[in-house]
């Protein structure tokens, strides 16, 4: 009696349905490798193989007209770095130091600010939020010849204001101790656009409990700020430091355009010094050699970058 029991029961009971299989990892397969092909094959194209080139060149007195008549000089060309006078080494690596360091302070400080500015929202910040982005959108070659206009010394638009104001105009782009600090504004101008977004997309993450726990605790602006926002912002911060640093190392097209490496080689950067050297002097392996010192640098911020948010990632958990 009980089995038929116990047979009805199944029967009657509803059948389930076959649990479907883990979904297949296809990254170890011909299918993975098939798929991930036509990007590997692009990266290896315009990324390895010209890296591995270079050096390779960096080895040699290039001679670009027929490679066949190229010497070989091992290390000469990195021993060179230290020999060199002007336009020197050291003070190029000083100069793309000095902007990258000004470019990540002030860059970081000023979009986070705006970003909190700008994140309560509304009409008119929202229009705002576009204005501010927008000098990123545009090429910068040509805000690079505007700029140079607003930086003349006889009828520029920034010694107007400052006359306008009472304050000491200056020589901007035409002195060589106010040069640099010319460029800084505008890269400024033109970058802060971008970092501020991403801190815009940081806050917007952020959890108002946190915030409301602490100014029911009686915590100020400030307190809240620093305790709460911009704890919960370490992450988004070793980003935009990461970026701005690396893409201030790279930066060239604004001290072509805005002051050709001078006065008096005062914005002469390392990647300027790339380009002066490889192809306006013709040194292409000296050249090469610039560009492999500006790469193991711009590695190693993007190693320290890695490394940061690895540990802020523990710090959170």
């Amino acid at each position: 009696m009980t089995t038929a029991t116990e047979a009805r029961q199944a029967a009657a009971a509803p059948s389930r349905p076959r649990r479907r299989g883990a979904a297949r990892d296809f990254r170890a397969t011909r299918w993975g490798w098939a798929y991930s092909a036509p990007a590997v094959l692009v990266f290896l194209a315009f990324v390895i193989v010209p890296t591995g080139y270079t050096f390779y060149v960096s080895l040699w007195k290039w001679n670009a007209l027929n490679p066949a008549l190229s010497k070989f000089k091992g290390l000469g060309n990195y021993r060179r770095l230290w020999d060199s006078t002007q336009p020197a080494f050291l003070s190029s690596l000083w100069h793309s130091l000095y902007f990258t360091g000004a470019m990540v302070l002030g860059g970081t400080a000023l979009s986070l600010a705006l970003a909190l500015l700008l994140q309560r929202g509304g009409a008119l910040l929202n229009g705002s939020r576009l204005a501010i982005f927008l000098p990123h959108a545009t090429p910068v070659i040509a805000t690079s010849m505007i700029w140079t206009w607003v930086f003349n010394a006889k009828f520029g638009l920034a010694d107007w204001v400052l006359h306008s104001l009472h304050l000491p105009t200056s020589q901007w782009l035409q002195s060589s101790s106010s040069a640099m600090p010319a460029v800084v504004v505008y890269s400024l101008w033109h970058e802060v656009g971008f970092t501020t977004v991403v801190f815009l997309g940081g806050l917007a993450m952020l959890s108002d409990e946190l915030s409301e726990a602490a100014r029911a605790d009686g915590c100020s602006a400030w307190q809240e700020f620093w305790h709460v926002t911009w704890h919960q912002l370490k992450p988004v911060t070793v980003f935009v430091v990461a970026i701005t640093a690396i893409t201030s190392l790279q930066a060239f097209t604004q001290f072509y355009q805005l002051a050709n490496g001078g006065p008096a080689y005062a914005t002469t950067t390392l990647s300027y010094l790339v380009y002066q050297e490889a192809f306006v002097f013709s040194d292409t392996g000296y050249g090469a050699a610039l560009a492999v010192v500006l790469f193991a640098v711009t590695v190693f911020f993007t190693l320290v970058r890695r490394r940061t948010a690895s540990g802020e990632s523990h710090a959170l958990v």
